[in-house]
């Protein structure tokens, strides 16, 4: 026996009867017809849904019409380096699902897309892409323009893969921070925070790529697993006691040595002092081998430990508090091999701060101010010289002696290794797996360097900054906590570099004397200039046409400075390059929204650079969302194999079988799909599940556009006080549904909006109304109450299931919209608002009620399907069924739904247990006695249902059984609903 058509089966006609002799009633049943494709065909019908946007301008007409307030994500630019991966999707789809709920809800949404477009990485793509000879005879204006022609090329494909997408923006006018006005912006921000006294010159040890030969930002780090060091030990001999520790140390100190340990042997030739924590009591030990040295100073606390290290008893000789220590002298081991005025005979004992404790070495710090943030910091207190021995290569100079070529990444560390051990001085050497800072564009470790740079204090707006912080709202609330401690802890903010493809440092250097000269003439001058011809002009003119008039003929010559900027300064000055600047912006914006690695970088310079000029931060809300996974949890990489390229999800692989094109939209409804608070997961199999939910979704917008081709709400609409029961609850289930999709847009919790949608079409309206609702769907006359009623609230639900899905799902959006059988009420969905919801369908009284009656249901079911598994019925229309329920009132209920006579006039036949439950026949019982008869039954303290043959014959028309066909003579095969149906009365 077959079912009743179910709601894939739009357009088709399978033949529902046997033709009798008289008659066939094929033509009078009423199937479902729609233009609405049952596929997708993504891949050709995307393209025209985005086109049918582009020709109406429907985000540019929103951004500037819409009635509510302006709604601005600020977008943070991807790097214009290569092709997009599934992560910039993520982040992308992310953003423009914010965006056009924002256009739904009528504010007046302006999202400009940016890109980032200086630094190394696009050097490195120029150089690698020319030969020898051609790199030799490149200039570095000639290399800028290559630069920025790979810029603009990379821009151009990654926005059409942006639009592929379906995301909205100014993509005819993005913002770039290669652009004139952009750069211009940028000089603004640098020369206010100058002349605000938050940005100096001066030497510094800082974070040092030698292979980009550059200074690098804390951003630019990345720490791997796996990084070995070679760990050493060592003691250099003490030769003069502090008069605080005189008497203490006298009887050991012709044998005494301070002992050090370090992971960076390269760094012992600029050694300058011995750190110790003035808080911590130290202790001369005996050493029970007597070498290199009889007695060794560490810390009393690391005893036990270090005599494991050594491999040697130590014994506790004496006690000395650390602050006792300061200004005891020891003598360098290698210091007749070092040839440096910076360094005397002798170096002192000094005091450090709380970073020397007792978890690791031996409580006293080798210190050299040229290779160590804190021992710079320390050395400065100290006066102490700062000897650098190491150029940009990372080769030792000649200040290192016999080190001088050596390179302190391959073969500096062994050499001091040996030259330490012949010095007697080596007490220990071994591998130290630790986390290492790498340089995040060459995967190569760096150095700490003292080099002369460009800084930004930090410490001067930390508190503003911090403050600004808390008055942000950090989506997850755990971002608050990332960036706080980043901000408290960061010291000053390096932001010069030796590169070329970037915005200068705007500073002049006297030829004479090396004095820097910037003031507010030069900045303003500087960024006139460069609104106008751009930073190439730094490259382009002669210092002269750089220099304000008065600076010209002041009878001093100039050079200019050829430090260029950090690129986090470039992006970091977007706020006001674009938010303060461009129409239809605002300042601060309503959010920012970015990978997690961002809180150290984007949102980070951007907020101190917003503070430092304006005190505030540059957003009102920060939404973080995760990394991308595959679905075994690993990172994906082209060595795994485990790629997912997002242009391949949209429009197929090589092998469509394999790697089917499922269009942008099911791309879409993964990224809703996920809780982006932490890393998400993507594969094949995760791509399929989506497939499948955007299927049924797809399908069931098809079944209820299919059964409104001859519906027209303006006319055929029935009242909301005429409808049955059953649709009044449907309509108060749509209130339900609705609110939650709401609140989940409105919390940025889209895997609510996944699961809410995914559920109502599938347990609300695929397995219950729609189900139910198709017998008199098909089988009523065309104008009857009977089926207008539902037609009425399958309209309101397709017009708001599309509103609903249009963040996400929009092109399936647009597609049903325009498939409306009748005059949609706008040209396009994101024109007619968010859903459109009446307070009067709110009836929870109502809910109650069918939620008792569909739990009923839900039990009637399972006795049915065992009776269909045993093949002993196909349908569910060849049953009737027996229903016993404990509870009077429920039953009383049940009684009132289930008349003797199916075409009894007062009534519109819809709130009946017969459609509730999709069989023939429903006999409610008084008791449960005569479930016993029944062969396939369930039975409960509370309710039992019995399943046995429906009784009477099957209607030709609409396969119902019944005990009246055959009593009409005009149509002897039909049951009497049909008989009246046929006659325009049922």
């Amino acid at each position: 026996m077959k079912s009743v058509p179910d709601n894939c089966s739009v357009q088709k006609s399978p033949v529902l009867l046997a033709v009798t002799d008289t008659q066939s009633y094929k033509e009078t049943v009423l199937l479902p017809k729609t233009t609405f494709e049952m596929r997708a065909n993504a891949a050709k019908r995307e393209p025209e849904i985005q086109q049918f946007w582009q020709a109406h301008q429907f985000y540019e007409k929103l951004a500037a019409n819409n009635p509510g307030e302006p709604f601005v994500l600020h977008d943070g630019p991807p790097y214009a380096n290569g092709s997009l991966h599934i992560g910039h999707a993520l982040n992308k789809i992310l953003k423009d699902i914010i965006n056009k709920y924002q256009i739904l809800q009528g504010r007046k949404v302006r999202y400009i897309p940016g890109w980032d477009c200086h630094g190394l990485p696009i050097e490195l793509k120029v150089l690698q892409n020319m030969d020898a000879d051609a790199r030799a005879k490149l200039t570095p204006i000639k290399l800028r323009y290559k630069a920025k022609a790979f810029a603009l090329k990379t821009i151009d494909e990654q926005r059409e893969s942006f639009q592929r997408y379906g995301v909205w923006g100014d993509w005819d006018t993005p913002y770039m921070t290669l652009q004139p006005e952009y750069e211009a912006a940028q000089i603004g921000v640098f020369g206010q925070m100058y002349l605000k006294g938050y940005i100096y010159r001066g030497l510094k040890s800082v974070h040092w790529s030698p292979t980009s030969q550059t200074a690098l930002a804390e951003a630019e780090l990345e720490y791997p697993e796996g990084h070995q060091s070679p760990s050493i030990y060592a003691a250099f001999p003490m030769v003069k006691a502090a008069d605080a520790a005189a008497s203490a140390l006298a009887p050991y100190l012709s044998e005494l040595g301070v002992a050090i340990w370090t992971t960076t042997p390269w760094t012992i030739p600029a050694n300058m002092a011995v750190a110790v924590n003035g808080e911590l009591t130290y202790a001369v030990v005996e050493v029970a081998s007597g070498k290199p040295f009889k007695y060794l100073l560490i810390a009393k606390d690391l005893q036990g430990r270090l005599s494991q290290v050594l491999d040697s008893d130590l014994t506790v000789k004496a006690a000395i508090k650390g602050t006792d220590l300061e200004g005891s002298e020891y003598r360098h081991p290698l210091q007749d091999q070092l040839p440096t005025d910076k360094r005397g005979d002798t170096s002192p004992v000094i005091i450090g701060g709380d970073y020397i404790t007792t978890e690791s070495g031996t409580g006293l710090v080798h210190t050299a101010p040229g290779h160590g943030q804190e021992d710079f910091q320390v050395g400065q207190r100290y006066g102490l010289a700062v000897l650098c021995p190491v150029d940009e290569r990372g080769d030792m100079t000649a200040e290192a002696g016999p080190f001088a070529g050596m390179n302190v990444l391959k073969d500096a560390n062994p050499a001091v290794i040996e030259a330490l051990e012949k010095a007697g001085s080596l007490l220990k050497h071994e591998p130290y797996a630790h986390k290492y800072p790498y340089d995040w564009r060459t995967k190569k470790p760096t150095i700490f360097r003292a080099t002369e740079q460009w800084f930004a204090s930090v410490e001067g707006f930390r508190d503003e900054a911090l403050q600004a912080i808390r008055d942000v709202t950090w989506i997850p609330a755990q971002g608050e906590n990332r960036i706080t401690p980043m901000v408290g802890d960061r010291s000053d903010w390096c932001i010069s570099r030796q590169r070329t493809w970037g915005v200068p440092i705007p500073v002049f250097y006297d030829s004479e004397t090396h004095e820097p000269l910037i003031n507010e003439d030069t900045l303003n001058y500087i960024q006139q200039l460069f609104s106008v011809k751009g930073s190439d002009a730094w490259w382009e003119l002669p210092v002269e046409e750089l220099l304000p008039e008065a600076y010209r003929h002041n009878g001093r010559t100039y050079v200019k400075g050829m430090d260029t900027m950090d690129v986090w300064f470039d992006s970091g000055s977007s706020w006001a390059a674009v938010a303060q600047h461009r129409e239809g912006m605002s300042y601060p914006v309503e959010m920012y929204l970015e990978g997690s690695d961002q809180h150290r970088g984007w949102f980070q310079s951007s907020l101190l650079t917003s503070v430092a000029v304006n005190g505030h931060a540059p957003y009102r809300q920060v939404l973080t969302h995760g990394f991308t996974l595959d679905e075994q949890g690993r990172k994906m990489s082209k060595s795994l194999g485990n790629v997912v390229d997002p242009r391949v999800v949209i429009e197929g692989g090589k092998n469509q079988k394999q790697e089917p094109a499922y269009g942008a939209d099911v791309l879409r409804l993964w990224v809703s799909s996920v809780d982006y608070s932490s890393d998400v997961p993507l594969g094949g199999n995760i791509l399929k599940q989506m497939a499948d939910v955007y299927r049924k979704i797809r399908n069931t917008a098809r079944f209820l556009l299919g059964n409104l081709h001859d519906f027209d709400p303006a006319k055929d609409a029935i009242p909301y006080a005429e409808l049955p029961e059953l649709d009044r609850y449907m309509l108060h289930r749509t209130t339900e549904i609705f609110d939650e999709v709401t609140d989940a847009f409105n919390t940025y919790q889209f895997f609510r909006f996944f699961q809410t949608v995914q559920n109502f079409c599938v347990v609300d309206l695929s397995n219950f109304y729609l189900d139910a609702a198709k017998d008199r769907l098909y089988i009523s006359d065309a104008h009857s109450s009977r089926r207008r009623s539902c037609q009425t609230v399958l309209a309101v639900i397709i017009e708001n299931l599309a509103r609903a899905i249009a963040p996400v799902l929009s092109h399936m959006a647009e597609d049903i919209w325009q498939n409306l059988p009748y005059d949609a009420p706008t040209q396009s969905v994101f024109e007619s608002g968010w859903v459109k919801l009446d307070e009067a369908w709110r009836q929870p009284e109502l809910a109650q009620k069918w939620t008792q009656l569909r739990e009923v249901r839900q039990e009637v079911n399972k006795v049915l399907e065992q009776a269909r598994s045993e093949k002993a019925i196909g349908s569910s229309l060849e049953a009737k069924v027996l229903l016993y329920v404990a509870d009077t009132d429920l039953r009383q209920t049940l009684n009132a739904m289930n008349p003797t006579d199916a075409i009894a006039p007062g009534s519109v036949h819809v709130d009946e247990l017969r459609y509730l439950f999709l069989v023939s026949q429903v006999e409610v019982l008084d008791t449960p006695d005569k479930l016993t008869a029944a062969q396939y039954r369930s039975e409960a303290d509370h309710i039992g249902v019995g399943v046995v043959d429906a009784e009477g014959e099957k209607c030709d028309r609409c396969w119902n059984y019944s005990t009246h066909v055959g009593e009409s003579a005009e149509h002897p095969a039909v049951c009497d609903r049909c008989v009246e149906a046929l006659a325009g009365k049922f």
